[in-house]
């Protein structure tokens, strides 16, 4: 049977039928690909930081069966957007601990987000606080995604700072990190990052460092939404170092590359897509690319919606998707950022949803869409 609902803003919907992307896959073989991933808050209703640990979780183990890794502890889950450091290391742990009973892939984010920044804490303070961070997670045996941080940014004077603290710690890490450049839509504490305002010398920044210590990058993660800048610092990284892109508006295209060199992923859409994104790269992996853009090309317009300024509540549209999805039991965000996106920016996601074909089952979807609509939704308003 074929659910027709009205949306605001949309009229009457159709929906569609459910699709038939495959429930489990293999790692793929031509692209690394990390899901980075939200938490799911507690059903306390309190708006705290509480966290849902069961149904956190159990995402996780269904991106993994996807053969996605999973990046944790990032921006998408809440950092400096409700997750204090204490439940941050929390989620660390546990995510290590279920990685490794399932063989999947884990990167977690080292920030420095225990410091108080009303303190205005100095270089010192700020190494000595991604120090702690990343003990952690080395010893998680997970890899490091060496965070943009904005202690960092309010401290440092310029760009030698930069290079001082970051090159400090890759002397220090066990093992190659991932380096992560988080644009100002993201967050805007962090306009001016790596000491310049202007991106190009911004870029010449990031190249410097890298190539001092290029055999302790795996790789750098640019959330800049800026294709070409992105295509401009992949064809400058050093041989063997990645460039993970974190443009959730172009990624169909810089994941496919131009015969020469490609991007690699660290994306936060791929939390909601996870499904038609594990099939895009396995139909890759097999040559097909006609059938990788067929896959991933319909998945764009619902990520820029989801992504739109301001850019830093697209965690409200990934927890509002899996909820949609039966993967979790409710719409709340820690922190009570479930209020941060109207019912007409949810509505037009539920259709660009749809015609995505990431609706898992579009009738259980449109009867959680209608209970958000009216408010009889167990566990909202």
């Amino acid at each position: 049977m074929v659910a027709t609902i009205e949306l605001p803003g949309e009229g009457r919907h159709a929906v569609g039928r459910a699709p038939s992307w495959p429930r489990v896959a293999a790692p793929p073989r031509l692209r690394r690909a990390y899901a980075a991933a939200h938490v799911v808050a507690g059903p306390d209703g309190t708006g705290g930081s509480t966290v849902d640990w069961d149904e956190t979780m159990a995402f996780r183990h269904g991106l993994w069966r996807l053969g996605l890794g999973v990046a944790d502890a990032m921006d998408t889950a809440q950092r400096g957007m409700g997750m204090d450091w204490p439940t941050t290391a929390e989620l660390i742990r546990r995510s290590a601990a279920e990685a490794a009973s399932v063989n999947g892939a884990l990167a977690c984010g080292a920030n420095t987000d225990q410091l108080d920044l009303d303190s205005k804490p100095g270089l010192v303070e700020v190494l000595e606080a991604y120090r702690q961070q990343l003990e952690l997670i080395e010893g998680s045996g997970a890899t490091v995604v060496l965070m943009a941080s904005r202690a960092l940014a309010a401290a440092a004077n310029g760009p030698e700072d930069y290079l001082s603290v970051y090159g400090t710690l890759l002397a220090e890490v066990r093992r190659p990190v991932i380096l992560h450049w988080l644009g100002d839509a993201f967050d805007p504490a962090l306009t001016g990052y790596w000491g310049h305002t202007d991106l190009d010398a911004a870029a010449d920044t990031v190249i410097e460092l890298i190539t001092a210590r290029a055999e302790k990058v795996d790789g750098i993660k640019v959330s800049l939404l800026d294709k070409d800048r992105e295509i401009d610092l992949r064809r400058r990284l050093p041989a063997g170092v990645r460039l993970y892109t974190g443009d959730d508006f172009n990624y169909p295209e810089l994941i496919l590359g131009d015969g020469t060199r490609h991007s690699d992923a660290l994306l936060g859409i791929f939390d909601g897509i996870a499904a038609p994104a594990a099939a895009a790269l396995a139909r890759l992996d097999e040559g097909d690319t006609d059938g990788y853009l067929a896959a991933l090309r319909p998945t764009v317009p619902l990520s820029r919606h989801i992504f739109q300024a301001p850019t830093y509540h697209y965690k409200t549209g990934l927890a509002f998707l899996a909820w949609l999805n039966g993967q979790q039991s409710h719409f709340r965000l820690i922190g009570g950022y479930e209020t941060a996106r109207d019912a007409a920016h949810l509505s037009r996601l539920f259709v660009l949803a749809d015609q995505a074909g990431v609706l898992a089952d579009p009738e259980l979807a449109a009867y959680r869409m209608n209970g958000y609509l009216d408010g009889s939704a167990e566990g909202f308003r």
